[in-house]
C-alpha cells in the first residue's frame, strides 16, 4: 500500500483547532478505505516569526516540497499587525504560493439547500447557488515591483501579467466548466487598465482556440461585484486576476451563510497542492472550541481529490458533510437560533459519519 504524505500547517488562531479535526477526518477515510497517510507538522505565519523569526522557515518549505499534499488552518492575527514589522505572517503565505507555483487557487462556493435562510440575501436569490471561482494566484499586484518616497507621501505597486500566466489559469478554468456546466466567465477591466486588456484578449483567444464548445463571457469587475449579490445562479466557473479574485471571492463567500463551509485548493502543474479553508485565523474565537471544521474537512476533501487522486474517498467526506448537516448539527455560526456543538463534537460525527460507525 503506498502511503501519503500529508504535511499539516496548522499556523495561527483557530488554525491549529479546524485542522486538528480535519486530520481526524482523514484518519476515518484511511480506517474506511483501507489508504494510508502519513502526517507530519510544521510551523507557518505568526507562530513561526515568533519561534524562528520567519513566517515559512527553510525546513517548513523543504517539508513542504516532498509532501503529497498540504494542508494549511489559518495564519495571522492582531498581534503581528504591526506595519513597521520586517515581515508578517502573510508573507509565509505568499513565498510558499511562489515556491511551489501554486498558481491556480479553487475556491467552489455551493449553498447548502439547508443554509438559504443562514445568507443575508433572499432565499431566491441564492437558492442552488453553484460557483467555482479560478483565481490566479502568483502574478498580478501582490507579486509586482513596489516602491515608497522617501519622504512616505507617495507609493505604488505595480500590476504585471504575461501571455504565458494567463493561459495557463484560463485553462484550468476551462478544463474545469468541461466537468461541471460548460460555462466560463472572465472578469477583467479592460475599460481602463492596459492588463486587463492583454488578458481578454489571452483569454478569448484561448477559449476560442481550445474550448470552443464552452460558453464563455466576458464581464467587468465592478458589474460582477454586482452581478454576485443580483443574480449568482447565472455563474458557473469564473476565472480572473489574482487581486480582482481575492476580493470577489471574499464577496462571495457570505452567499452560504459562513466562512466556516468554504474550503480552498491552490494548485501548479506539478507537486503537492495547498488546501485551506478560506476563513481566517479569527483569533477573537481562537481557543474557546467553537470554530466551525467544515472547511478545513472539506479543504481536506480536495485535497484527496487534486493532489492524491482519490475522487471516491473525496467524495465519501463530502457526503459526510451534507449528511451530518442534514442532521442538523451546528457549530455557532450556523446556529441560526439552535443549538448548537463544540469543534470537536462537529468534527468527531464527520469523522464517525466517513467511518460508518
Amino acid at each position: 500500500m503506498t502511503e501519503s504524505r500529508i504535511l499539516l500547517l496548522p499556523g495561527d488562531g483557530i488554525g491549529p483547532e479546524v485542522i486538528a479535526e480535519a486530520r481526524k477526518v482523514l484518519e476515518a477515510v484511511a480506517g474506511r478505505y483501507g489508504c494510508s497517510f502519513a502526517f507530519e507538522e510544521r510551523p507557518i505565519g505568526g507562530g513561526a516569526i515568533d519561534r524562528y523569526g520567519d513566517p515559512l522557515p527553510a525546513s517548513t518549505l523543504e517539508a513542504c516540497r516532498n509532501s503529497d499534499a498540504i494542508l494549511l488552518g489559518a495564519v495571522g492575527g492582531p498581534r503581528w499587525d504591526d506595519p513597521d514589522a520586517k515581515t508578517r505572517p502573510e508573507a509565509g503565505l505568499l513565498t510558499l504560493r511562489r515556491e511551489l507555483d501554486l498558481y491556480a487557487n479553487l475556491r467552489p462556493i455551493r449553498v447548502h439547500p439547508r443554509f438559504t435562510d443562514a445568507s443575508p440575501l433572499r432565499p431566491e436569490v441564492i437558492a442552488d447557488v453553484d460557483i467555482l471561482f479560478v483565481r490566479e494566484l502568483t502574478g498580478g499586484i501582490y507579486f509586482g515591483d513596489s516602491s515608497l518616497s522617501d519622504d512616505g507621501r507617495i507609493a505604488s505597486s505595480e500590476m504585471v501579467y504575461s501571455v504565458p500566466e494567463i493561459e495557463r489559469v484560463v485553462r484550468v478554468a476551462a478544463a474545469a466548466a468541461e466537468t461541471r456546466r460548460g460555462k466560463v466567465t472572465s472578469v477583467d477591466k479592460a475599460n481602463v487598465l492596459e492588463v486587463s486588456r492583454l488578458w481578454r484578449r489571452t483569454a478569448a483567444r484561448v477559449m476560442a482556440e481550445e474550448f470552443a464548445d464552452l460558453e464563455y463571457e466576458v464581464v467587468l469587475v465592478d458589474a460582477m461585484a454586482m452581478h454576485l449579490l443580483t443574480r449568482p445562479r447565472d455563474f458557473d466557473v469564473v476565472v480572473s486576476g489574482n487581486l480582482f479574485g481575492d476580493i470577489l471571492t471574499d464577496e462571495a463567500s457570505v452567499l452560504p451563510g459562513s466562512m466556516g463551509l468554504l474550503p480552498s485548493a491552490s494548485l501548479g502543474d506539478a507537486g503537492p497542492g495547498l488546501f485551506e479553508p478560506v476563513h481566517g485565523s479569527a483569533p477573537d474565537i481562537a481557543g474557546q472550541g467553537v470554530a466551525n471544521p467544515l472547511a478545513a474537512i472539506l479543504a481536506a476533501a480536495m485535497a484527496l481529490r487534486h493532489s492524491l487522486g482519490m475522487e471516491i474517498e473525496a467524495e465519501g467526506v463530502e457526503a459526510a458533510v451534507d449528511q451530518v448537516i442534514d442532521s442538523g448539527l451546528r457549530t455557532p455560526d450556523i446556529a441560526a437560533g439552535v443549538p448548537s456543538v463544540p469543534t470537536e463534537e462537529m468534527g468527531s460525527a464527520v469523522a464517525e459519519t466517513v467511518a460508518g460507525s
